[in-house]
């Protein structure tokens, strides 16, 4: 059978652009791939299932709108699908006399991408958090908690339901692109269509280069570690509870996320991956770890972040390193209150000169669309980003607009 469209990976942003791609055109015909046993098992399954509000992103970059609409986005569909969803909100703290200015300009960012919020002194911090030590914060009520997983499986269920085809077990190995079709070749066979899009992820940018299109990124895979509370602490942390982020470093440091089943976690750490689905530390992969320390990138981002990236190792062998960052927040939690939990891996593209790619990013080939930098907030956003690829799935479709051969490159 010849497809409209084949998506590779069924993740939340493949899953999400397939939905949308039926959203805007019902009589298609969709493929998506997926090379694990169920949907949704990689970044989109193995985070903290945060719906962000959009406050640390740059004014008018994709993050920041995408994010701001994807809440709302999100909320929407998890009301018409009764998914369960919380607003519960959140709270960045300043801990530090230090930290105030920092808040001050996060403040003044979140102003800027016209998002409701509330700057804090001490005093109401405690109201709606008793346990957090903290002389001023933000408040931020758009910030909320779901199961991505459960969404995801109601995207899947949504394309099936109108005619596509989900194909679990199966591995992209290559593809090629002629003039009026595409040709997908995977561990089961091969697929053609018009259409091919990678929203693989941890491998967006393999499949990419796969298919001849050359970027100056590479998908650095970041660990990202946790632990939860036990139970009976669990009632320390009311909503989520981060810190003020280093403007200067690219990751939020570890915070408190109360879960939609009522866990608490903590964390994560950031600490680089030895295989691109590195969940556990004894996850290694030769080729991964090669293909990352040869890269050129990583190395100037860790003389960039020297100490920034040693904290992060201590942390990563310290619990005690890592309960005194959560100490900071709240000074009431122990060592022996956390017990390990599920780590996340984030696929970051990381450019040549060491700078990590901060907004999302696609390239625009022949007849493939590539989205090679997809990681946090693109869960929140991921209806807003499946619906920009749908929009531009109209050129694809057209097969007289799409004649040239030259391989173009663009940023979403």
């Amino acid at each position: 059978m010849k497809y409209d469209a084949v998506i590779i990976g069924g993740g939340i942003v493949g899953l999400s652009t397939g939905m949308a791609i039926y959203e805007r055109y019902p009589d298609a015909k969709i493929a998506v791939i997926e090379k694990e046993k169920d949907v949704a098992l990689h970044q989109t399954g193995n985070n903290s299932g945060v719906i962000h509000s959009g406050i640390y992103y740059t004014p008018g970059s994709f993050k920041a709108r995408f994010a701001k609409q994807g809440s709302k986005d999100m909320q929407k569909f998890c009301k018409k699908h009764h998914i369960n969803y919380d607003m519960c909100g959140k709270v960045i703290v300043a801990t530090t006399e230090e930290e105030l200015p920092l808040l001050d300009n996060l403040y003044q960012r979140g102003l800027e991408n016209n998002l409701t919020i509330e700057k804090i002194d001490a005093t109401r911090l405690k109201e709606i958090e008793p346990h957090v030590r903290g002389l001023a914060a933000i408040h931020v009520p758009q910030a909320g908690i779901v199961d991505y997983r459960e969404v995801s499986r109601k995207f899947a269920e949504i394309i099936t339901n109108k005619g596509g085809d989900l194909f679990l077990n199966t591995e992209f190995i290559s593809m090629h692109e002629a003039r009026e079709q595409v040709t997908v070749k995977t561990n089961k066979g091969s697929l053609k269509a018009k259409l091919v899009i990678n929203c693989a992820g941890l491998h967006s940018d393999r499949v990419a280069e796969a298919a001849g299109y050359l970027t100056d990124m590479k998908i650095v895979p970041f660990r990202g570690e946790y632990f939860s509370l036990k139970p009976e602490k669990q009632d320390l942390v009311k909503t989520l509870i981060y810190p003020v982020p280093n403007p200067k470093f690219p990751f939020l440091g570890v915070h408190f996320t109360k879960m939609i089943d009522g866990t608490v976690e903590a964390g994560p750490n950031a600490v680089l991956g030895f295989k691109r689905e590195a969940y556990k530390k004894t996850d290694i992969s030769l080729k991964d770890t090669v293909e990352s320390l040869k890269f050129p990138g990583l190395w100037k981002l860790g003389s960039k972040f020297l100490k920034e990236g040693i904290a992060e190792y201590t942390r990563s062998l310290s619990k005690t390193q890592f309960t005194k960052s959560l100490q900071a927040l709240v000074p009431e939690i122990e060592k022996d209150d956390l017990i390990s939990a599920p780590a996340g891996v984030r696929a970051q593209a990381l450019t040549r000169d060491g700078v990590m790619v901060d907004d999302f990013q696609i390239i625009d080939g022949k007849r493939s669309i590539h989205v090679c930098n997809a990681p946090s907030p693109a869960a929140t956003a991921s209806i807003g980003i499946g619906k920009e690829v749908a929009r531009r799935v109209e050129l694809y479709f057209n097969i007289k607009n799409i004649d040239n051969e030259e391989k173009r490159i663009g940023v979403l």
